[in-house]
């Protein structure tokens, strides 16, 4: 294997705040790695371009402005033009702790792969609000949460927090115009193409999440349209948990209904489970405020994604609509 040369990409639009805090980071990493990074202003009216300046006499940073293509397009634009071997990919909206490098350069080393994720983690600075949707999201009692198993060389990442080495991006192409949902993809594509990936548990980054509850609703809302999506190209991911959230929001709202009829008993079963989501977010964050939003967020989580799973489903597989001409907001056109 060649020494790796580790290249970020990191795609914003309209974050100059963001990269500031990103690039901040970079400048506390531990140990002395061969890396560069690069930033892909994807069309923004708010330029980064003054931030990267401040940091280029620290960090060995390249920076292009393209038009709006969507973030898949942009991080290959930018792995395209990268010196590296091996890329990282980012969202701008994270923080590398300062042993990242050394944990993944390890990681690679003693068990090479094509493509690795990583899980992402709240910072101490975060709000009370980033806690609670940060808990929602990646909690083993909700949908959120590290995808694949932590031995499985079929791992999926998320492009948060991501690498792909330079054969598996020219390989598969790269990402396509899906969004969100261009990781899974990828990943998939990858998997068929034979090349392998794993999950780096200890390289987590603090994902921000500049996010409010109508954002949160709409993020995950998206996340549910573009699954029967996901499972219409790629077959063979089609998994039954899938349906988990609109069965769980169907099922909430028929206990209701129920209750109303002075059958209690499903509706019980509802309040234990938010009873224990509670406690659980509770001994995570040791915070009342905290564990009080992530029950919110965990109800947000499975009727913004059950809902969005469930329209796409019935326009998809009971209606055969074409899913771009259906949804035409859910893809990106590539840049010329």
């Amino acid at each position: 294997m060649k020494p790796l040369h580790f290249s970020f990409i990191i795609p914003v639009y309209n974050r100059p705040e963001e990269v500031h805090e990103l690039l901040e980071s970079f400048t506390k990493l531990e140990g002395d790695f061969d890396y560069s990074i690069c930033i892909v202003e994807d069309g923004s009216s708010i330029s980064s371009k003054g931030i990267v300046e401040q940091y280029a006499s620290q960090l060995n940073i390249s920076y292009y402005f393209k038009e709006n293509s969507g973030p898949g397009d942009s991080r290959n634009y930018g792995m395209a033009r990268a010196p590296g071997n091996y890329f990282i990919i980012l969202d701008s909206d994270v923080l590398l702790p300062k042993n990242y490098l050394q944990v993944v350069s390890k990681s690679l080393s003693d068990n090479y792969t094509d493509c690795f994720g990583g899980p992402d983690a709240a910072h101490v600075s975060f709000s009370n609000l980033q806690k609670a949707i940060n808990f929602a999201m990646t909690s083993f009692i909700t949908t959120g949460g590290i995808r694949g198993g932590k031995d499985s060389d079929k791992f999926q990442p998320r492009s948060f927090n991501m690498g792909l080495s330079k054969s598996a991006f020219k390989a598969s192409g790269g990402f396509g115009t899906i969004h969100p949902g261009e990781d899974p993809d990828l990943s998939l594509r990858l998997i068929k193409l034979g090349f392998k990936s794993q999950l780096i548990k200890d390289a987590y980054v603090y994902h921000k999440r500049r996010i409010s509850w109508t954002k949160f609703y709409q993020q995950v809302y998206k996340f549910g349209m573009v699954r029967p999506i996901l499972n219409t190209w790629h077959p063979n991911s089609e998994r039954i948990i899938f349906w988990l959230p609109t069965l769980f929001s169907i099922g909430f709202a028929l206990s209701i209904i129920l209750f109303l009829f002075q059958v209690k008993w499903l509706l019980y079963i509802y309040i234990i489970y938010f009873l224990v989501a509670f406690v659980t977010a509770l001994v995570s964050t040791k915070n009342v405020i905290i564990a009080f939003l992530a029950v919110i967020a965990i109800g947000v989580q499975f009727f913004g994604y059950g809902y969005g799973f469930l329209k796409s489903t019935l326009a998809i597989k009971l209606l055969k609509s074409d899913p771009e001409k259906r949804f035409p907001k859910l893809f990106f056109k590539n840049a010329q």
